[in-house]
């Protein structure tokens, strides 16, 4: 199990999160910020400093958001598994689908 971001944070990417993750394993992508399942330890410290509550525990996320846990291993498919989002900085893995979404308003 790990947390996964959800659609709250397209757009957005507040990054409150990558300050508070202690394993460094919050990635940017062009529209959204993804958290790598593999190299997440599950602490949960990511996810009440959400200013948008966009992070949920797998098992948690919402029914309409369910496909950002499939978003949240797919953005790693070229990427691999780096071990550590600050050396890497901001990439262009975002899978098509988010990609694709229409600009999200966040007023």
């Amino acid at each position: 199990m790990t947390y996964v971001i959800a659609e709250p944070c397209v757009d957005l990417l507040d990054k409150a999160c990558i300050d508070e993750c202690p394993v460094d394993c919050i990635y940017e992508g062009d529209r959204m910020l993804y958290i790598h399942p593999d190299e997440c330890v599950d602490c949960g410290a990511c996810e009440p400093v959400c200013p948008v509550e966009a992070i949920y525990y797998e098992d948690d996320v919402p029914e309409e958001w369910a496909s950002y846990t499939k978003a949240n291993v797919d953005f790693f498919d070229e990427l691999g598994s780096p071990g550590g989002a600050s050396k890497v900085g901001k990439t262009a893995h975002d899978p098509q689908w988010i990609k694709d979404l229409p600009p999200q308003s966040h007023e």
